[in-house]
């Protein structure tokens, strides 16, 4: 039978800008791509994989980069059935209730945010309105979480900037990026593990031991974790095989690779 993935992390970028795009921001991280950023290139490497959804999420680094990036995440979802991109929003934004609304009234599922590359700490007050007003709407909020390789001397949201946010908003349907934050794992298992949140798997394979992640996913619970890759950071290929090399229960690989996503977007089988 053939195994069902879903890939919760993805990027991809327009056609025009996809190639310079994709040249800078490997330079400032230090990392390869796995594909040339555009939507095409990103569904090649994901259907390679057996990957047979991506979720795509955009990063607004300016306010006024909502308005064509929310064109180019519509796009995808109109044109692609195995890409669904989320919308994004900027903490700087003058109306985020507008533009809020403006995402669910289109149809969108989630918003992605980026404390590093939008400069403000997860604890701010200005993504703690953003969040609280999405989760009002019943949109899945997907973070950066742990260290940038991009901004490596500043981290912007640490588990314990996390915690406050879920003591303080309590959202239904967060996501905190890279095993809940990306090589702190021994801090987010300490800060994080077992609170009301979900994590995802993102850059985490290759990277996190095999030590760490199961503990973490034992102690989290596997209900709470999805599977996910980065790409085109992540290899899917290769982060498909990795994670099913770890010694976790067929139940659980089972609830990370789809289940939980599925639950997570309302796409249950009725």
């Amino acid at each position: 039978m053939e195994r069902k993935i879903i890939d919760f992390h993805t990027h991809a970028f327009p056609d025009k800008i996809a190639g310079k795009t994709i040249e800078l921001l490997s330079a400032k991280g230090g990392i390869p791509a796995h594909t040339d950023g555009t939507s095409e290139g990103l569904r090649r490497a994901l259907s390679g994989a057996g990957i047979s959804l991506g979720i795509v999420l955009p990063v607004v680094t300016r306010p006024e980069q909502f308005e064509s990036i929310t064109r180019f995440a519509t796009q995808i979802n109109e044109e692609q059935n195995d890409l669904l991109s989320f919308g994004g929003i900027h903490p700087d934004t003058a109306d985020y209730k507008k533009e809020l609304k403006t995402l669910f009234d289109l149809g969108f599922r989630g918003i992605k945010l980026h404390p590093d590359y939008q400069g403000v700490y997860f604890d701010d007050i200005r993504y703690m309105r953003i969040m609280e007003y999405a989760s009002e709407l019943g949109l899945i909020i997907v973070t950066h979480a742990g260290v940038d390789i991009g901004f490596p001397d500043v981290v912007r949201c640490t588990p314990k900037r996390a915690l406050k946010v879920l003591r303080e908003i309590k959202p239904d349907k967060l996501v905190l990026a890279h095993m809940g934050g990306w090589s702190l794992w021994d801090e987010v298992i300490d800060t994080l593990a077992g609170e009301p949140v979900y994590m995802d798997t993102a850059y985490s394979m290759g990277h996190i031991s095999e030590e760490q992640f199961v503990n973490l996913c034992r102690l989290h619970g596997a209900e709470n974790i999805l599977f996910a890759t980065d790409c085109p950071w992540g290899n899917p290929k290769k982060d498909v095989e990795t994670f099913l090399s770890m010694p976790l229960h067929p139940e659980a690989q089972e609830l990370i690779l789809h289940k939980n996503a599925e639950r997570l977007l309302g796409l249950e089988e009725v």
